[in-house]
């Protein structure tokens, strides 16, 4: 049972931090792409449309301050990408982040992954509060030493100096993918991750940058066959052989590459059968998957499409054992957002630490949890208006007709362009983090 969740109460949350400018004119390179906290939650990284990634720290717990579970500050700010141009086919290659994955920590330094859609960069970020002084052919400010002037043999030592964070790419893996990359996942050996394109997902080795394993391929022959494209993939947590994949048609295959080197065969195919009373012409545009996530103890995994976030146990491939419905509002809305494109948009989905509560976005800056013990489930917002420390946000209800109550808001007023497609749950505590455009949003639970 998620703290936060229990007796009458339901989810308790309440504001702990904003970042991000108010500006109303938001500039495209502002708007954060993607979120992620690391393995231990004390660091959250975000990545933005402009290729930076911006990484926060979590500060120590004051004893003085026993309401306060430690804030997320800037710990580091750091260029990821750069625009570029493809001449051979002209075309323009985005900075924007993609995905950002962190690796385990083994040492004082941190490591993580970041994609655009053409090229992964391993980065490492480390730390600095001593250099070297007292060198015997350079002086302090680096110029060489008349060497006919040196007549004594100097230790250089280390001195103190103010803390400073390093972010220096140790690895650039590129030219493996002809589509945009939609998914980085490291696997559970620590040594190899997947990456995934429209079309094909490689094998990397975080050693070897000058070649990958092409372990899926779903290109056909002639391009005009083509009828679905790989959405998105992740690697099983615990066992480093098998890996799902999700599909624009809303079906999800699951692979073992012990089987064969190229996992075009899959071990595992997971559908659930269409109900052929709902069928409508937007059927296919809104069964397709936009993110797929393994459970942390790897027995089930979720799925997001554009309505609902469905549960399935590996072991049961013809329907999930859950399915939550998300926005079913919006289903008498699909061809207004069908023409203003929103009905593409791809939003992600997350599990808590225990596996016992999911989150995923919405649109108006709505955001949805759902408990899966007592299959209760909120509606929150992230908004500046209930931006006051310890702040509880209060459940929102979404009218669809009929006489609205004073607390509800009709689905006719909701802001389509106010969106949360990126959330990120603390691995271990009750913290999520909510990207809203340029805002990145901080709650935890109601501390008792």
């Amino acid at each position: 049972m998620m703290a936060g969740v229990g007796g009458g109460n339901d989810f308790q949350w309440c504001f702990s931090q904003v970042k991000g400018a108010i500006d109303e004119d938001v500039a495209e390179a502002d708007i954060i792409s993607t979120v992620e906290f690391n393995c231990s939650g004390e660091l959250l990284a975000t990545g933005d449309k402009g290729g930076r990634v911006v990484i926060f720290q979590r500060e120590q717990e004051s004893k003085n301050r026993l309401l306060s579970r430690g804030e997320y500050n800037v710990y580091s700010t750091f260029q990821s990408h750069e625009p570029e141009f493809d001449y051979l086919k002209s075309l323009e290659i985005e900075e924007k982040i993609n995905k950002i994955r962190w690796l385990p920590q083994q040492n004082a330094a941190h490591f993580l992954l970041s994609a655009n859609d053409k090229t992964i960069k391993l980065w490492k970020i480390s730390e600095r509060d001593k250099r070297a002084e007292g060198y015997n052919l350079k002086d302090e400010d680096g110029r060489l030493r008349d060497q006919f002037r040196i007549t004594t043999l100097r230790v250089p030592v280390l001195m103190p100096m103010d803390l400073m964070v390093e972010a220096s790419p140790r690895r650039i893996f590129a030219n493996a993918h002809t589509y945009h990359i939609n998914s980085i996942s490291v696997n559970s050996d620590y040594e190899t991750y997947l990456s995934a394109d429209d079309l094909r997902i490689n094998l990397w080795h975080l050693e070897i940058t000058d070649r990958s394993f092409n372990i899926v391929d779903i290109k056909p022959a002639n391009m005009e066959e083509l009828t679905e494209v790989i959405t998105a993939a992740e690697c099983h947590p615990h066992q480093c052989n098998v890996f799902v994949y999700s599909s624009s048609k809303g079906t999800i295959r699951l692979c073992d590459t012990r089987a064969a080197a190229l996992c075009d065969r899959h071990s595992k195919f997971f559908e659930e059968p269409e109900d052929p009373s709902s069928r409508s012409f937007f059927s296919e545009i809104i069964s397709s998957i936009s993110d797929v996530k393994f459970s942390h103890s790897g027995r089930y995994m979720m799925t997001r499409d554009y309505l609902s976030v469905k549960v399935w146990d590996l072991n049961m491939e013809n329907r999930p054992v859950e399915t939550y419905q998300v926005h079913e509002y919006l289903r008498s809305k699909l061809c207004s957002l069908y023409e203003n494109d929103c009905i593409f948009d791809k939003f992600e989905c997350c599990w808590n630490g225990s596996d016992s509560a999911i989150m995923t976005g919405s649109y108006n800056n709505f955001f949805r949890m759902f408990d899966r013990n007592t299959r209760r489930d909120i509606t929150l917002e992230a908004s500046r208006e209930n931006s006051k420390p310890r702040a509880m946000l209060k459940p929102r209800k979404v009218c669809t007709g009929g006489k609205r109550k004073k607390d509800e808001i009709s689905v006719d007023s909701l802001d389509f362009n106010k969106k949360i497609l990126h959330t990120a749950w603390h691995p271990k505590e009750n913290v999520i983090a909510v990207a809203a455009t340029n805002n990145l949003y901080i709650f935890q639970d109601k501390i008792n």
